[in-house]
């Protein structure tokens, strides 16, 4: 081999091994502690970029070293295949969806190829096979059966030119999250995932995700959003003309975590997308001007009508309620700050307890009662020039008059309950899974619909219903699959009469609900998973992915594991929480911007491989910031990984070719030392101090005499490098006369009597308060010490978002971070 290090020798020799000797295909071992590492799947849009490559090289140095540390290690890789963008190129290029996105998909399995990654490629899946999706559609069917899965019209988000539904997730600042058009809420006949049936459990269960960031399980929480409350009954006073009056008298309900104000409701406000709006001023002189507000306030950007900055404004309906205490007749408003994901969708407004009620009952002339005041003051609501919210005494309140307003919600929703006006109750924010997409390519939902029998299954021995391949892509609205006749019209399994196919296809978000769980047995064909398998692998042990799906994939993938749990397809522990452990990793930045596509500002994975190799990609990539933060591209960075890789290189070819001497012995405790770090860093995800760690060790080397040191100290090193820099690790073991690949050799062990030394406890404080505590070497620096306490996650949580104006260090004792 070449005396100077050549990547493009080096990187190809070592993959086409790795492939003919099938070196990461893996399978049971019970000899073996398992070990799942998986990154999230992509989505095949085409070429890597950077961005994406050091997601899979974070995954890929954990796999490795975790072979190294003697485990049993399943690290696979698929593709997010369904989705809108293969068809918005098959209209633009006149390409189909299929062809696309399988083109796109050899060239990125090319391109993991030539970053070295060790997938096991024997359990590739792409969810857009029909032998993928076939299980998921009987799956549905399934749900459909217990009542999981079921239709509804209601208001969702859509977006025009996509002429799609959305998630609330896939909404960003009120665009669609794909072509960034504004979107607007439509009412439209959807298939729902009953994913409310399970909020209790899905919140109980993230005290069990220790492993998982407190950042994402703050943001499930909050999203889930439990909250204990009173559902009270407010009756219609009447109906209108042209909608008589029903036998039993209809309610409003609303939700409200203050029954306390009850007695203080004057108005009622709604929000536009709810059912009864429409339904109250049919055939009325106010439903013109009501229908016009419900289109505006469509349009607004559902995020800021969250934040509530902006003009409080709304429109009469014309009907009344009732205040089921005080008897008053409350007009009913829809207003623009009131939301359907909230609550019932309906707020008893009490204006002079809250602001936002009262900012409206100014604006539009509304009656005010003051139902709470500080004790020893009056308030005179004509006065009131902005809302009492603060704890006080009840006034007004018939029975209930002098009480702590706080003391008295139990007793109101206890008085509610005996004259069965109401109930103590328990919301959530999580609502149930809209999974309909109109679309083509997604897997079609398998259902089927007959005039005579309504909506009817497909059979389980029909399945998978599969995608027609000939379809037209024009760009015009609606899906092509509900223009194909072929596919459409059917026969309904019930009467064998004239029926038609449900042409909505299934939310991307469901195949990536389970994927990993596919992967345990990829080729199986008598079910979902291999169950044998499944519990030898799942969970996963480390999960590794963005932020971004907090409260989009990861909820729902850890619904669809309790889904398939409680449906007996599939059971590996009592809560089926897909993963042990979270890792989100930060983004690559360049020129001030997330490295993407649409900014032009990536680099390519090619070109960099090309030029450095993939050895300096991952390098660097690791080296320049901790996972979980945002990574600032660097030329300069790069080209200082490779010349670290070539100082590597150069060492052991002058120690090979070198005489030797007598061994320095105090290269053995720096030897010691840098395993002792090297694995606490990976362990803990630290991947930039580790490979510090490795570059001093290399400085060290070449402070001494090449005869000085030891095979044991070379090898060392290598071993070291070689679940970050994979190929040249290959190829300077195998230079070294190392029998067999470095992949399958035992991680090296450190001698603790080498390294003996004195440790400190430093605690780490934000702002004064006591945030976490670190044991590290009495001998430890400044700058190592303070960069430790910031690269903290414990403290990293109450920093993030903040400018850190100093930190202040009292050696060995403290560290203090002012924000």
């Amino acid at each position: 081999m070449h005396r100077t290090y050549d990547p493009k020798l080096v990187e190809k020799k070592w993959q086409d091994y790795w492939q003919k000797n099938n070196t990461f295909k893996v399978g049971v071992d019970s000899k073996k502690p398992k070990y799942y590492l998986l990154e999230m799947l992509p989505y095949p849009s085409g070429k890597l970029h950077m961005g994406h490559a050091r997601n899979y090289a974070i995954g890929d140095t954990v796999a490795r070293y975790r072979t190294m540390k003697g485990f049993n290690v399943l690290h696979p890789m698929g593709w997010d295949a369904f989705g809108m963008p293969a068809e918005n190129a098959a209209i633009k290029h006149g390409v189909h969806p299929a062809e696309w996105t399988f083109a796109n998909i050899k060239e990125m399995h090319e391109q993991f190829g030539k970053l070295g990654f060790s997938y096991d490629w024997d359990r590739e899946v792409a969810t857009c096979t029909p032998e993928y999706y076939k299980w998921e559609q009987l799956v549905f069917l399934k749900m459909y059966e217990k009542g999981m899965a079921y239709r509804k019209e209601s208001y969702i988000n859509w977006c025009d030119k996509c002429q799609t539904v959305l998630a609330n997730e896939q909404v960003v600042s009120g665009c669609c999250w794909r072509c960034d058009q504004e979107v607007s809420q439509k009412s439209m006949t959807q298939w729902y995932f009953k994913i409310s049936d399970y909020a209790e459990e899905l919140l109980t269960d993230i005290d069990k995700l220790d492993g998982w960031p407190d950042r994402v399980r703050t943001m499930q929480r909050d999203w889930i959003g439990r909250s204990e409350g009173t559902l009270i009954h407010f009756p219609l006073e009447s109906e209108n003309a042209k909608n008589p009056k029903p036998k039993t008298q209809r309610s409003i309900e609303v939700f409200t975590t203050r029954p306390d104000t009850l007695y203080g409701a004057t108005f009622m406000s709604m929000a536009s997308e709810h059912p009864m709006v429409r339904e109250l001023v049919k055939g009325t002189k106010h439903e013109k001007e009501v229908l016009a507000f419900v289109e505006e306030v469509s349009h607004m950007d559902r995020m800021k009508r969250l934040e509530g900055d902006y003009e409080k404004k709304g429109v009469f309906t014309g009907a009344y309620c009732i205040n089921p205490v005080t008897g008053i007749k409350m007009p009913i408003y829809v207003a623009n700050f009131v939301l359907m994901d909230y609550g019932t969708g309906a707020v008893m407004a009490v204006p002079t307890h809250d602001q936002r009620d009262f900012e409206f009952a100014k604006k539009y002339d509304l009656p005010l009662k003051v139902v709470i005041q500080p004790e020893g003051e009056t308030l005179n609501a004509d006065e009131m020039t902005e809302a009492y919210t603060e704890e006080g005494i009840l006034l007004n309140s018939d029975q209930f008059d002098g009480m702590n307003n706080i003391k008295a919600i139990d007793k109101i929703t206890k008085y509610l309950e005996k004259k069965k006006l109401g109930e103590a109750s328990v919301h959530y924010r999580l609502k149930d899974w809209c999974v309909s997409r109109q679309r083509y390519w997604g897997a079609p939902i398998p259902m089927i619909h007959c005039d005579a029998c309504g909506v009817v299954p497909v059979p389980s021995t029909d399945l998978p219903v599969e995608l027609p391949h000939d379809v037209e892509f024009t760009g015009a609205g609606g899906s092509p699959l509900a223009k194909d006749e072929s596919f459409v019209n059917t026969t309904c399994p019930s009467c064998q009469g004239e029926a038609k196919r449900e042409t909505d296809t299934l939310d991307t978000f469901v195949e990536s609900s389970w994927y990993f769980l596919r992967y345990c047995s990829p080729k199986y064909d008598k079910g979902i998973v291999d169950v044998k398998e499944a519990k030898y692998w799942m969970p996963v042990d480390q999960y590794i992915g963005g932020i971004e799906h907090a409260v989009g994939h990861l909820m729902y993938c850890r619904y669809y594991m309790k889904v398939l749990r409680d449906l007996g397809m599939i059971k590996f522990s009592d809560s089926n929480e897909p993963a042990i452990n979270m890792l989100t990793q930060g983004m690559v930045v360049k020129d001030g911007a997330k490295m993407s596509k649409s900014k032009g500002n990536v680099v390519s994975v090619d070109d960099m491989v090309d030029k450095y190799g993939a050895d300096t990609a991952r390098i660097f990539s690791l080296f320049a910031a901790p996972p979980e933060k945002d990574l600032e591209w660097s030329d300069q960075g790069v080209e200082g990984a490779f010349r670290f890789l070539s100082r590597v290189w150069r060492l052991v070819f002058s120690w090979k070719d070198g005489k030797r001497g007598e061994v320095d012995a105090a290269l053995d405790k720096v030897m010691n030392k840098t395993i002792k770090k090297v694995t606490d860093d990976i362990d803990r995800f630290h991947f930039n101090t580790g490979i510090a760690a490795l570059m001093e060790y290399v400085n060290q080397l070449y402070q001494v005499d090449v005869g000085q040191i030891s095979e044991t100290h070379i090898k060392t090193l290598i071993l070291l490098l070689s679940p970050l820099a994979p190929h040249i690790s290959e190829e300077l073991w195998k230079e070294l006369g190392g029998k067999g690949d470095v992949y399958h050799e035992s991680w090296p062990n450190w001698d603790k009597n080498a390294i003996v030394e004195e440790e400190v406890l430093v605690v780490v404080q934000v702002n004064g308060k006591l945030r976490d505590k670190l044991t590290v070497p009495a001998d430890i620096s400044e700058d190592e010490i303070k960069k430790m306490a910031q690269e903290s996650e414990k403290i990293s949580q109450f920093t993030e978002g903040k400018t850190i104006r100093k930190v202040i260090y009292v050696p060995k004792r403290l560290v203090n971070i002012v924000c």
